[in-house]
């Protein structure tokens, strides 16, 4: 039996993507689509779905702030004697932003899907989302949600170190932070490249190196590449609304910026 689900996302682009992807993996049956965190709360209310896919970033309410309202309203359901209650839905964030809801997200088994989505990645959400209600439905969601409220009320973690070891031929050189211009991923391998010279980090991921970044200055432009925004050299348009960073690197590489990223590069630079 299909799980019915909200696509909740304030791009356009964003929601028809996911769709066509949840159409292809078929057993999820999308019976609406909202634009905004109200929207959502309003949308999970009227058709009760076993499954949202929610954005972080919206006008309005964000991803958080919805789900501390559905928890609000569903802990008052659960204080009035005899009320029929609904039982929460399984969340599936949906983000650009992976700095740090990756991370959260995973460790409390409240799947994500990283944009540009993947695949395989709305797949395995898919199933795991299966998974979780096979063991029952509102036990799941609920301790599921509660464990995300209380990571988003811990204190901040500390700062990150001013400077990132990188390793050129046999040397581990101590790198400022500000010094380097760029980060990609390559086969599993990261390279780090500043003005001066380039070399390897000791991370696996860029979710991992960015752990490590000072996230006022670094931002994931793409799938691929971390920038330091401070050596962002011209931001140059390309196809169809798409832009390309130019660094400032002795190479003058130029970094692509994903579809999903484009807002982002809009705020930063007032386009």
């Amino acid at each position: 039996m299909a799980l019915s689900a909200l696509i909740i996302d304030d791009e356009q682009l964003a929601r028809d993507e996911l769709k066509y992807l949840l159409d292809s993996v078929g057993g999820i049956d999308v019976v609406a689509q909202g634009t905004n965190g109200i929207e959502a709360v309003d949308l999970i209310e009227e058709h009760h779905p076993d499954l949202v896919f929610l954005d972080v970033q919206m006008p309005g309410l964000d991803g958080f702030a919805v789900i501390k309202r559905l928890k609000e309203r569903y802990d008052a359901a659960r204080l009035r004697p005899g009320a029929d209650i609904d039982p929460l839905p399984q969340i599936v964030f949906a983000t650009a932003y992976d700095q740090y809801a990756v991370r959260a997200f995973d460790v409390n088994a409240v799947d994500y899907l990283l944009k540009p989505f993947d695949r395989t990645r709305v797949e395995q959400a898919v199933e795991r989302a299966k998974g979780r209600m096979s063991e029952g439905t509102t036990p799941a969601a609920e301790a599921q949600i509660d464990a995300l409220l209380r990571l988003l009320n811990r204190p901040q973690a500390a700062p990150q170190p001013a400077k990132l070891i990188v390793q050129a031929q046999n040397r581990l050189l101590l790198v400022d932070q500000a010094e380097i211009c760029y980060a990609a991923i390559d086969e599993g391998v990261i390279r780090v490249v500043t003005q001066n010279f380039e070399g390897q980090s000791k991370c696996r991921t860029l979710e991992e190196l960015l752990d490590l970044l000072d996230p006022t200055l670094f931002w994931r432009a793409h799938r691929g590449f971390v920038v330091n925004i401070n050596h962002i050299r011209e931001v140059v348009p390309w196809f169809k609304s798409s832009y390309q960073l130019r660094m400032n690197d002795k190479k003058q590489t130029e970094i692509p910026v994903s579809r999903s990223q484009t807002r982002r590069l809009r705020e930063l630079f007032n386009l």
